[in-house]
């Protein structure tokens, strides 16, 4: 962020005098509303209490967003329902000279979301992944779900559940709605967003493929099957959600390398084409897919999580995501 402030003020700094504030007529709004919008939201437990704060850096301290005004809810999901009104205080909370920093150290990191009304899932959506399997590129997105019950934080630990056993990973960009909406339009739809963050699809494969019909209900929505963190990150935050490169490491190896741009379906056409068969609302959240090298797949055998194992999702610009299954 720092260094995009001193790109601009370095632009700025080679227009002539004479065309400086003809200049500055068209570009402080756009300007300002970028920098005041590029936040890393987070929540925390803090003596046994959520909060919703705000990174202070990547990886950095928080600033305790409800700590310094105690107007501002203490979960995201009542902070992005809130609308523009609570976003316009937490701004100001960040500004603020008064605000209350807590150090990572001293607190518990949470979901950066938790509870949110549904967690949409999309099946096939990297071109690489499809190339793997030998499936064709599908001509419109696959929907499952997961239930908001298998979401966990950010470093907490996966229970290998005993009902499987063909537990394998999926590092996922996944899109946070900000603003509800039916039927809405593929050019409209960026306006929905309010954030990014990083998700760890945990799969039973047995149950996904094998077993209950083929259904994917059951072998993606056990418990702990759904990590998210370590924030949200705001779409003015990051240089192009849709040029990211994402890993997955398993114990240290890299099973998983892509870039998002290998998105066949992206952020705005999934939002449209959801939207035509559900109701949006502010909190859901949307898994976009998985890049090759998934476990089941590994030639010439597959391989799968075993207890002791230690799972890192990352993303460019947002972070990374370490879950040990236990």
């Amino acid at each position: 962020m720092f260094n995009q402030l001193r790109q601009v003020t370095s632009a700025l700094k080679s227009i002539p005098n004479h065309s400086l504030t003809s200049t500055l007529q068209n570009q402080p709004i756009t300007i300002c509303r970028r920098f005041l919008a590029s936040m890393r939201f987070v929540q925390f437990e803090e003596s046994g209490k959520s909060r919703v704060g705000v990174e202070v850096e990547a990886g950095g301290e928080f600033v305790d967003l409800c700590g310094s005004d105690q107007t501002i809810p203490d979960t995201t999901l009542k902070l992005i329902e809130g609308g523009a009104d609570l976003l316009q205080k937490a701004h100001n909370v960040v500004e603020s000279s008064d605000r209350r920093v807590v150090k990572r150290a001293d607190v518990k990191l949470l979901s950066p979301i938790t509870n949110p009304q549904k967690v949409l899932c999309i099946g096939m959506n990297y071109r690489d992944h499809c190339t793997e399997q030998n499936y064709p590129i599908p001509t419109e997105p696959v929907i499952f779900s997961k239930f908001a019950s298998a979401i966990i934080g950010p470093n907490d630990d996966v229970a290998y559940p005993e009902l499987t056993e063909a537990l394998d990973w999926e590092v996922e960009l996944t899109v946070v709605i900000g603003k509800g909406g039916k039927n809405i339009k593929e050019a409209d739809a960026m306006n929905h967003v309010f954030g990014y963050t990083v998700a760890h699809d945990v799969s039973a494969r047995d149950w996904q493929m094998q077993k209950n019909g083929k259904q994917w209900l059951l072998g993606k929505t056990m418990d702990d099957f759904c990590p998210l963190g370590p924030a949200i990150v705001t779409p003015d935050a990051l240089s192009d959600p849709h040029k990211l490169g994402l890993r997955c490491r398993v114990n240290g190896e890299t099973m998983q390398e892509s870039n998002t741009e290998q998105l066949i379906f992206k952020t705005a056409s999934l939002i449209q084409f959801i939207s035509q068969f559900i109701t949006l609302t502010p909190g859901d959240i949307i898994l976009t897919g998985t890049p090759p090298g998934v476990g089941v797949f590994r030639k010439p055998d597959p391989v799968y999580l075993k207890r002791g194992d230690v799972v890192e999702c990352e993303i460019d610009e947002i972070g990374t995501i370490r879950n040990r299954i236990v």
